[in-house]
């Protein structure tokens, strides 16, 4: 797969462009699936907010309202009901997954549930864009501070990159630096702060920071 890791999505032309250049062509020619199953394993998060990822409506815009040749929804906690041969295809089809924000573990463990993880090595062409959780799930780890949904086993996730993620850096008062750099240390491996202008591609095997604002490289 190639990926485009964001904190907050496509939040400045910088990241647009990382986005049309990792497709190989214009948003408006690609066909995309939206996912939002990480909302509901988060407290902060439920019906208000998945609509407006779904929506692209402000302030949750940057995704599903950019221009696409089609748009569809793919709930993964319903995949398990309907059978592979239903969703498989429309995952092989899509030509990117936009995968949104909430709790990275309760998303790991729907990806896992589902199938979807056991797929994405055979994705060669498909670009994964995650927001936040939707990042931080392709991680090694998350830090225990990032786990919210009751039911993790622990901050583990499914490790398609080798670094960790700290989305949000400087968005929210415990989102500073200096929390980073105490939750790198639990985390001890790479990682990389990154704030919501931010962004990180990886295309065969190559790491690449975009930003228009602040992040740090840790560990």
């Amino acid at each position: 797969m190639k990926l485009l890791l964001t904190s907050g999505g496509v939040t400045n032309p910088s990241i647009h462009d990382a986005l049309v250049d990792v497709l190989g062509k214009p948003t408006a020619e690609a066909s995309a699936l939206c996912i939002p199953t990480a909302q509901w394993g988060h407290p902060r998060c439920g019906p208000v907010s998945a609509r407006g990822f779904v929506s692209g409506l402000p302030p949750w815009g940057g995704l599903t309202c950019l221009a696409w040749k089609s748009l569809g929804l793919l709930e993964l906690s319903a995949l398990a009901t309907i059978g592979a041969d239903r969703w498989v295809p429309w995952v092989r089809e899509a030509d990117v997954l936009l995968v949104d924000g909430g709790d990275a573990t309760y998303l790991c463990h729907w990806m896992r549930e589902s199938g979807l993880a056991d797929l994405l090595p055979s994705l060669h062409d498909t670009v994964w864009v995650g927001v936040s959780a939707g990042s931080m799930v392709l991680t090694p780890r998350i830090g225990a501070a990032f786990v919210q949904w009751p039911s993790a086993p622990d901050d583990r996730t499914l490790g398609v990159v080798d670094f960790s993620i700290f989305p949000h850096l400087d968005v929210f008062p415990t989102n500073s630096l200096v929390e980073a750099e105490r939750w790198a240390t639990e985390i001890d491996g790479p990682a990389y702060a990154i704030d919501d202008q931010t962004a990180i591609t990886v295309t065969d095997g190559t790491v690449e920071v975009v930003s228009e604002g602040s992040w740090q490289r840790l560990g």
